[in-house]
């Protein structure tokens, strides 16, 4: 029985007063393949990014899930035409594709995402859901697409009676992702006809355990002149890393015993902005391509973070106008009302600590080379991206630019 596991992240999406009625108005396929959503969710998280990096304060914790955004994005766009449509899958890095191409790839991706999880060192789940105001009904065909692309759960609710329908909501994220995210909703309008839910939660453990006992308080320097003490972890073994010269980045993966990995991407002092500003899918690639096996030192705070992120201007500025405007075009999901996005909301939180049982993390060995092993001690700012290894899936990605901010 393994009492901590190393890292715990989970999200929560709402298209979040989705598809509100605006007030002027009181089969899979043979080569259905997750990889080909692999590279458009990762550019279009490193653009989500770059436009939450420009709207929070340089000592302020960034992290979302990518997949998580682009799966609600997605269901909804099924339900979506004309110009709605086409800024939405030009957004998302689909342009070109068609949109059953995209719904047969998400049916792909959640298939072995399911069978991944019968692992019993992870869990992932990711989870879709639509709410339904009792006096609402989608279209057929929408529905159909959701249940059976996206794997969706339908919640029939009374937006009418805002409080219990936010109770009900809630209650529902706060089971799939196990507690960590309670009360995301609060402000629901009464007009609302539908909201889509999406929830991705994941918990890992290390595949090397750090041991407790080592861990001890240290500085972090969230800027030049702030400090904050935090739990330090530490642990010396063989990781794969790789250090950019040109950019002064250290990079770090810290794998999890299952498909997926924690990579560490630690700036030089000073270079933190210039990274930020350059790094996209390729630097990804060639870091991954670029690692190799190392004795390394390894120092990495214990911590707990959320953010919670309103991206209905996010969304706006990266090219998705048309569905929060009056000549929005969701027919798909409903003929009779005129329906538009009202409002996305996103939320995530991110817990690492040292390991699996303790056990474990005295038993384990490890041949080392005698040569002198390379300290890579994480106590400035880092980002870190969670990456499901089979299906290159970016699962989480952010930046800790404080360790200590809840």
């Amino acid at each position: 029985m393994h009492g901590f596991f190393a890292s715990c992240t989970v999200a929560a999406l709402l298209l979040a007063t989705c598809l509100a009625i605006p007030h002027h108005h009181h089969h899979q396929g043979d080569h259905a393949d997750c990889h080909v959503l692999s590279s458009p969710n990762a550019d279009f998280g490193f653009a989500l990014y770059k436009n939450l990096r420009a709207k929070a304060g340089a000592a302020e914790n960034i992290f979302f899930s990518p997949l998580g955004i682009s799966t609600a994005l997605s269901l909804m766009s099924t339900g979506a035409h004309g110009e709605t449509h086409s800024q939405m899958f030009s957004t998302l890095g689909y342009s070109g594709q068609e949109q059953a191409k995209i719904n047969d790839a998400y049916k792909h991706l959640f298939e072995m995402l399911a069978h991944h999880d019968q692992d019993h060192h992870q869990q992932l789940d990711v989870s879709n859901a639509v709410a339904i105001d009792d006096g609402f009904s989608p279209s057929d065909a929408f529905m159909k697409n959701a249940k059976e692309f996206y794997s969706a759960e339908v919640l029939k609710v009374d937006f009418g009676k805002s409080q219990e329908a936010a109770a009900e909501i809630n209650s529902y994220i706060a089971n799939k992702t196990h507690n960590m995210i309670k009360e995301h909703v609060k402000d629901l309008d009464e007009d609302m006809a539908m909201m889509l839910i999406n929830t991705v939660y994941f918990k890992g453990e290390w595949f090397q355990p750090f041991n407790k006992s080592l861990t001890g308080k240290a500085d972090f320097h969230v800027d030049e002149t702030t400090k904050v003490e935090v739990d330090m972890m530490k642990r010396t073994g063989r990781y794969d890393m790789y250090y950019d010269n040109d950019n002064g980045t250290i990079i770090l993966l810290l794998p999890y015993k299952s498909n997926t990995s924690m990579m560490i991407v630690l700036p030089d002092e000073g270079k933190m902005k210039d990274v930020e500003g350059f790094i996209n899918k390729d630097y990804i690639e060639h870091w991954h391509n670029s690692v190799y096996r190392q004795s390394v030192d390894v120092f990495l705070p214990k911590f707990s973070i959320s953010a919670k992120a309103a991206l209905d201007s996010t969304l706006k500025e990266m090219g998705i106008t048309a569905a929060f405007g009056d000549t929005a075009d969701f027919s798909g999901i409903s003929d009779d009302v005129k329906l538009k996005l009202s409002k996305a909301s996103h939320e995530a939180v991110l817990n690492v600590d040292e390991t699996g049982t303790e056990a474990a993390a005295v038993t384990t060995l490890e041949v080392m080379p005698m040569s002198m092993p390379m300290r890579i001690k994480m106590d400035r700012p880092f980002l870190v991206l969670i990456v499901e290894d089979s299906t290159k899936s970016v699962l989480f990605m952010g930046k800790i630019a404080n360790p200590t901010a809840k």
